[in-house]
């Protein structure tokens, strides 16, 4: 679901006075009603897993039925969610235009956790590169939205060969001041993170399912339908929130020696943000990363949250053309999202 489970993913502790009730409604942020966990939703592929050395990695490929479009797209989901959560933004608008592939990242899903080493993003990116191969997909454009921002930016490092175009989608690519939130912490420790993860993380997610999840999508509406075809309720697993606790407890430090290595990425690249993002800084993150990516575009939304995927989609999908050398106006494409979703969160 969301990417982060708690209201703030990367929140830089702006609000360092919030009182303990509501600070514990929000842990379940990205966290579905618990009791719905194991049910199947007959519209959601189950994928195929596929191993790839030390881990196996759950994908979903989707095949153009005549002559793609564009080059293949990957998709790289943020925290606390799966491969259904790029699938509930993409899939309509992109299906039988290019060979899609979305991908459970490392312990989400129904992908294996694998080694400690995935809990980092470096490590995520290599396995992702060696399923590429294994799923027949020479070069592609890699689209990450939040934490996914991290694995995409790797990949472009990492595996320069394997990349045609970047999309950015309210990434987490930097270090930040402050830390991450004390459930994060709580949740990440080897033994009283995991009675952590399994004893109160899953019963203040069942209640705090709703609450949680608006706040990832405010000011902007979240769909009705939301929770239930991204089957949030999976990051309720002890095992996936474990995981999910230690790869943003570690974010921070990682982001402070990976991110100068942003300069050498050669890729074409958009990057999409909201002003009004409150769980990743646009300006720590977002700005600073286009600015660093050698002509890299920023686009800046007004009255947008974190759910760039989601609700600027259009915009997304249409820098995806762009990557793929087409011409879109995006900055017309831009003002039209800005016009429909300008009335968000005002009474």
């Amino acid at each position: 679901m969301p990417q982060f489970v708690p209201r703030p993913l990367i929140r830089y502790r702006r609000s360092p006075g919030r009182n303990l009730a509501a600070t514990l409604l929000l842990v379940g942020l990205s966290l579905a009603a618990f009791a719905g966990a194991g049910r199947a939703d007959a519209a959601s592929p189950d994928g195929e897993r596929i191993d790839v050395g030390d881990i196996t990695l759950n994908s979903v490929l989707l095949e153009p039925a005549g002559k793609p479009q564009l080059p293949p797209v990957v998709f790289l989901h943020g925290a606390s969610t799966s491969l259904l959560d790029p699938m509930f933004s993409f899939r309509q608008a992109l299906e039988g235009k290019a060979r899609l592939l979305f991908v459970d990242r490392p312990g989400h899903g129904k992908s294996g956790a694998g080694p400690a080493k995935y809990i980092l993003p470096d490590a995520q990116a290599d396995a992702i590169a060696l399923l590429m191969e294994r799923r027949g997909i020479t070069r592609a454009i890699i689209v990450g939205h939040s934490f996914g921002g991290a694995i995409t930016a790797e990949l472009a490092v990492r595996h320069p060969d394997k990349v045609a175009g970047l999309v950015f989608l309210s990434p987490a690519v930097y270090p930040w001041k402050g830390g991450v939130d004390w459930y994060y912490n709580a949740a990440s420790v080897p033994i009283a993170g995991w009675i952590f993860s399994t004893l109160i993380a899953p019963p203040i997610g069942f209640f705090a399912l709703d609450t949680a999840a608006k706040a990832v999508f405010a000011p902007n509406t979240m769909p009705a339908d939301y929770v239930q075809k991204t089957k949030a309720s999976q990051a309720l697993n002890p095992v996936s929130f474990h995981r999910n606790a230690e790869e943003i407890a570690a974010l921070n430090d990682w982001a402070k020696t990976a991110s100068p290595l942003y300069r050498n990425i050669r890729a074409p690249t958009v990057v999409i943000t909201g002003d009004t993002d409150d769980i990743v800084s646009p300006q720590i993150h977002s700005e600073q990363l286009a600015r660093d990516i050698p002509g890299a575009s920023l686009f800046v939304v007004h009255n947008l949250g974190h759910k760039s995927d989601y609700v600027a989609r259009d915009l997304a999908v249409a820098a995806i053309e762009t990557v793929a050398g087409k011409h879109p106006d995006l900055d017309a494409i831009r003002r039209a999202v800005e016009e429909r979703i300008a009335g968000d969160g005002k009474p």
